[in-house]
């Protein structure tokens, strides 16, 4: 016989409930003020699109890298210098002051098995700007877990290059090494892992990407790949948003499809051939040709499903 334990109104369990069901209830909300800020509500706000099991993570560049269409196609030194960028001022990121976003402040005790991290997330944060409860969003939507929530300093994807807690490709961490002003660049010069152009040295190449599985370079670089990345789209005018839980969906929306296909993506919509391949890839051809049916068009079905994927797990609020 199943036997029902009760605890006592005011209790801390029910205390800590309540506080759990008010978490999510804001996280909600957010969620909606999110996607009603960068103007990627869809049409039907109830959509609700089915999940594979076996997708619970975001893992596009894994099984997208096995067709030879990865979604980061050039490395964001590439992207800094490129002809659509190129009257922006973000040849370097030198000379950049971070810019302060929210006043929401990191809780280490709500990290739990990864309060370890805390000090590096807040290192991290007030050198680029980036929130650190956005830091830490993003990097636990990321990175591999054990059973008890720790974040696996080691996670790689066997299907893919994507390493660390920041689950960076070996391209990406590279030319984030190869962008001025980051931190990893600034510890490849100092290593003299980059030759005089500023390319990595070919020799230097299983040293700079062994460094994806130290924690405090992943999460210091998932910072600067943020920081870039939002300047990236609010110098195409996009919208980011303004408060931590906006900033860290649009600076993870970015870290997962890469600044060329977010901006895109945030502006004018995918095409309907690239949001299906998208679709396919995360949620299975069978789903994904349902969702399609459903909604009329691949990009409607897919921005309903990515949007409800990062709004409702990446939630800077729980760190807070």
């Amino acid at each position: 016989m199943m036997t029902i334990h009760t605890r006592p109104l005011g209790s801390p369990d029910t205390a800590a409930t309540a506080a759990a069901i008010h978490r999510n209830a804001l996280g909600s909300a957010q969620q909606r003020l999110w996607q009603a800020a960068i103007g990627t509500m869809a049409p039907d706000a109830q959509t609700k699109l089915p999940q594979n099991p076996d997708m619970e993570k975001l893992d596009l560049d894994a099984l997208l890298e096995l067709a030879g269409q990865a979604t980061q196609p050039r490395p964001m030194a590439a992207m800094l210098h490129s002809p659509e960028f190129r009257d922006i001022d973000l040849r370097s990121l030198e000379a950049s002051q971070p810019e302060a976003v929210g006043t929401i402040t990191l809780d280490p005790a709500r990290l739990g098995a990864n309060a370890r991290h805390a000090p590096a997330l807040e290192r991290a944060a007030e050198r680029t700007g980036i929130p650190a409860t956005a830091l830490a969003a993003i990097v636990n939507a990321e990175a591999a877990k054990d059973s008890t929530g720790q974040w696996n300093t080691y996670s790689r994807n066997s299907r893919s290059s994507a390493a660390g807690l920041g689950q960076f490709l070996s391209r990406t961490w590279e030319g984030m090494a190869e962008t001025r002003g980051t931190w990893l660049n600034q510890t490849a010069q100092a290593k003299g892992w980059l030759d005089r152009s500023g390319q990595v040295r070919p020799a230097a190449r299983a040293d700079l990407l062994q460094l994806r599985y130290n924690a405090a370079a992943s999460i210091e670089t998932t910072a600067d790949y943020a920081q870039a990345n939002l300047k990236l789209l609010k110098r195409s005018g996009v919208a980011t948003g303004e408060d931590p839980s906006a900033v860290a969906r649009t600076a993870y929306l970015a870290h997962h499809l890469g600044p060329g296909d977010a901006i895109k993506y945030l502006k004018t919509g995918l095409s309907d051939e690239r949001a299906g391949l998208l679709l396919r890839a995360q949620i299975g051809g069978g789903r994904a040709s349902q969702a399609i049916a459903r909604t009329g068009d691949a990009s409607a079905a897919h921005r309903a499903w990515l949007d409800n994927y990062v709004g409702s797990r990446v939630r800077p609020e729980r760190f807070a």
